[in-house]
């Protein structure tokens, strides 16, 4: 009888623990399945900093999380474009797309986007305090809340060649007035060694010629609107800082400046064309990458100024998570891994700290390993995107934050319109004051919307 009953408890034991185990394979398979098969969305903006994601999502993040990223991938105008109409729609197509600070505020103000906050305040990894607070306040929506993620930020500075101003006895401050970076542009253009002054973005587009022309106006007291949306374009600090800004370029600029963007100013300063670059502190990467003909023949100094004390711009590529998403926590993975702390460590191992995507966070410039591969310009860059607020970008309030543009959907359309006219100002085909009237009108449209409001 004992052994009878032995037996059955034997039995009731392996049959008790094979179900434990079957029921243990059931959920092993099924938590695998469960992450095997999420799949989310990202589109995202074309840039070189994108290839490395994509190649370090398929070793190291869906390895890790079993999460499977489906990445779509556009040209900058193109993304925009298409981010407004799925935004718009809520269609689901996306979980996760490229947002910068421009569209984020607007975004969040139409309920577009997730607020990140329940997601930042208990990870670690992702770190929020961490965050440079310019670049996260830009993220912002009208209620305050965090909206999207920042891959990378930058803001702007003058680039310059140290052995070619020395040689003409020339000395800039850490922050140089614009006209001592006129001077020292027209003295390099009467030296007449076969290179120009300064190359600063000619070329047509709200994210072109705009871009560093606004904190110019910025910087010599002028604005878009005021605070009531009154157009300002006509006042004398506008209509002065436009005014220099197309005479440097025409007196000292580069051949063809309407013609020349971001990445022409770039090899323009790399082949030697040119002595001086005011433009985004990614450029600077650039320029001491290995195979740069002017490593460590380049100096970096803040954004020129006139009548405020900070001239640089903000901008950041960053991650939104769009409202209508059904993967919500496996999207947020996604966007705390791509833009942690760790990310750019990882990236820096396969492509070099210098060109691993930075500018977001205060421990990558205390970081020995960033520092000794960007030393020469990382200092220059996070002083340039700490001293900036994009809530107060010149001398008087505005109606929206922005440092290089105006915080509404309109100032695209408006800002590459602007441009176009200014542009024929340059190409000797319009008059300047027939390009500002044009201007005018374009802004009055505009601002009579909001007025309204």
């Amino acid at each position: 009888m004992r052994e009878q009953r032995s037996g059955h408890g034997a039995r009731r034991v392996r049959r008790s623990s094979a179900a434990v185990a079957t029921v243990l394979v059931l959920l092993s398979a099924q938590a695998c399945a469960s992450k095997s098969d999420v799949t989310i969305d990202v589109l995202m903006v074309d840039n070189p900093q994108m290839v490395e994601l994509q190649q370090l999502t398929a070793t190291e993040f869906t390895p890790r999380t079993g999460i499977k990223v489906n990445f779509t991938v556009l040209p900058e105008n193109r993304l925009r474009d298409e981010v407004d109409r799925e935004f718009t729609a809520q269609a689901g197509k996306y979980d996760v797309a490229s947002v910068s600070n421009f569209e984020t505020p607007i975004y969040a103000g139409r309920h577009q986007l997730k607020a990140l906050d329940s997601y930042t305040k208990d990870d670690s990894t992702f770190d929020v305090k961490d965050l440079i607070a310019p670049i996260a306040d830009s993220l912002r929506g009208p209620d305050g809340r965090l909206y999207a993620a920042p891959f990378y930020g930058e803001s702007s500075i003058l680039m310059y060649r140290t052995d070619v101003l020395g040689n003409l006895g020339i000395r800039l401050p850490a922050t140089p007035t614009w006209q001592q970076v006129s001077d020292a542009a027209e003295a390099v253009e009467h030296a007449k060694n076969g290179m120009h002054g300064i190359c600063l973005r000619g070329q047509p587009g709200w994210g072109n010629m705009i871009a560093p022309l606004t904190t110019m106006i910025n910087t010599f007291g002028g604005t878009w609107f005021d605070a009531g949306w009154n157009v300002r374009t006509d006042a004398p600090e506008f209509r002065e800082a436009v005014r220099f800004y197309l005479d440097l370029l025409h007196k000292a600029g580069e051949d063809v400046p309407e013609r020349s963007g971001y990445q022409e100013c770039a090899t323009a300063i790399e082949q030697g064309k040119v002595a001086m670059w005011y433009d985004s502190t990614a450029g600077a990467a650039q320029l001491e990458a290995p195979t740069s003909a002017v490593r460590s023949r380049i100096g970096y100094l803040s954004a020129p100024v006139l009548k405020t004390s900070t001239a640089g711009w903000l901008y950041t590529w960053a991650w939104g998570m769009e409202e209508s998403t059904d993967h919500p926590d496996e999207a947020w993975k996604f966007m705390s891994w791509a833009s942690g702390r760790d990310y750019q460590r990882l990236a820096g191992k396969v492509v070099g700290q210098a060109k691993a995507p930075a500018g977001t966070r205060y421990s990558t410039y205390n970081d020995p390993e960033y520092l000794a591969d960007a030393g020469a310009f990382a200092m220059p860059t996070f002083l340039s995107i700490t001293s900036v607020d994009p809530r107060k970008a010149g001398l008087q309030p505005r109606p929206t934050a922005g440092i290089q543009f105006v915080a509404v959907p309109e100032f695209r359309q408006l800002g590459t319109q602007a441009s176009q006219a200014l542009a024929g100002v340059l190409e000797g085909k319009t008059k300047l004051d027939d390009a500002l009237a044009d201007i005018r009108g374009m802004a009055e449209k505009v601002a009579a919307q909001y007025r309204k409001k």
